[in-house]
């Protein structure tokens, strides 16, 4: 489990980088309080059987934290860490995701503290189908849209969707995403946050001057995220010089064979033991000499302690809050520019309206359409993020939080206050 101290810090984080950038949007304090208090915060047990016969009760979560812009939208998180502070944090960060982006979605996450690696495929599916039964009131197409995150597949959602289906006895594809093509998901989806990052990525380095052919890049996390990310940087000629997962790192300065170590990673379900380069710690790989570093992996890995050592010109954060405000600010002073969280693994969420789109419509688009839309989403954003930085001369999280903030409010004001 998280230590106290840390448990406070996830949530502290993200209401740092919140408060630097109300700041500047000049926020009254009423707006203030109303933004940095959740909607709702759900606590529940979830019971079950074992295979064995023996009980066991799991604690279930899910935070609704803004519903100003539309349904509370975020993903499930099964793992044994997860807590109601980390939980209430990932949706305050995807409130500001999909505001950054310009979805009409609030923010919302879940979590079950269980590790679904010990799991049997009929335990996991008997709590999953319980966490769901518990949420029927509260979620739904128009009122909260649950989808995968760390520890839950497309085939979990499709458990999801069928318990809530059951229960309101109406085929309802709409109430999570990320679900398997077979029963109402969207082409491109499973890659739509490594896609997100590499575009981001591609995008500001252009900006810079950065040329991708030859550049150096070091991804921290192999999962979904990082190993698609590396795949399309190796694709446009970039030298992947890093990579790591939970067992550990490897480098190699000439370049790593991506295509091999994405084969030896799904043949192997992790990097332990791959013999492309030279091993290494997750620590190491942060400090690697390289053009562009991406921590995909998890929160808090680039603080204080470490980011004097950080050896990349540009930092793009894959992964929700790797950087903590006294890391960014050391960031800022060296010249370092990082593409924050909210935007950089927004494609994940953007994809998921895609599919919410698509299930409310009943029609369903070519992964060329869905991958087009993509790019257009998050590059027309991106620019509005560069237009805020340069005019009130902010890095580029501050205007991010500034611009998905003052959406926020706008949404608030137009709809006024119900009491």
């Amino acid at each position: 489990m998280l230590s106290t101290a840390r448990e406070v810090s996830v949530f502290g984080d993200a209401i740092a980088y919140f408060n630097e950038a109300a700041e500047l949007l000049d926020l009254d304090a009423g707006t203030r309080r109303i933004l940095t208090k959740p909607s709702r915060q759900i606590i529940f047990s979830i019971p079950f059987q074992r295979d064995s016969g023996e009980l066991e009760v799991y604690t279930g979560y899910r935070v609704q934290y803004s519903f100003a812009r539309g349904p509370a939208k975020g993903g499930v998180r099964f793992h044994p860490g997860v807590t109601l502070d980390e939980v209430t944090a990932l949706a305050f960060w995807m409130t500001w995701k999909c505001a950054v982006v310009d979805l009409p979605f609030g923010g919302g996450k879940g979590g079950v503290t269980c590790d679904p690696i010990k799991l049997s495929p009929g335990e996991l599916e008997r709590v999953t189908r319980r966490y769901a039964a518990e949420l029927v009131e509260v979620v739904g197409p128009d009122k909260d849209v649950p989808a995968p995150d760390v520890g839950t597949t497309p085939q979990i959602m499709a458990w999801f969707m069928d318990t809530y289906s059951m229960h309101i006895r109406q085929h309802t594809p709409g109430v999570v995403t990320g679900k398997p093509l077979e029963v109402g998901g969207s082409r491109g989806r499973v890659e739509a946050t490594g896609r997100g990052v590499s575009l981001t990525t591609l995008a500001q380095m252009k900006e810079m001057g950065m040329t991708p052919k030859g550049a150096r890049v070091a991804v921290q996390g192999f999962g979904n995220v990082g190993s698609i990310a590396t795949q399309m940087f190796a694709d446009h000629g970039c030298t992947i010089v890093g990579i790591s997962d939970v067992t550990g790192g490897y480098y190699n300065e000439k370049g790593l064979d991506v295509g091999g170590a994405i084969a030896y990673a799904q043949e192997h379900h992790s990097l332990d033991g791959y013999r492309g380069g030279e091993r290494i710690t997750n620590a190491q790989l942060l400090e690697l000499p390289c053009d562009v570093l991406v921590p995909a992996a998890l929160e808090k890995v680039l603080t204080a302690d470490n980011a004097a050592h950080v050896q990349a010109k540009l930092v793009v954060e894959g992964a929700n809050g790797p950087t903590t405000p006294e890391a960014d600010r050391i960031f800022n002073e060296r010249g370092i520019v990082v593409i924050p969280d909210i935007l950089a693994n927004a494609g994940g969420v953007t994809v998921s309206y895609f599919e919410w789109a698509q299930d409310r419509n009943g029609y369903f688009w070519k992964e060329s359409e869905v991958n087009d839309r993509l790019a257009d989403v998050l590059h027309t954003n991106f620019t509005e993020i560069r237009q805020v930085s340069s005019l009130r001369s902010v890095p580029l999280r501050t205007a991010a939080y500034m611009l998905a903030i003052d959406r926020v409010v706008k949404a608030m004001k137009m709809r006024g206050m119900y009491a």
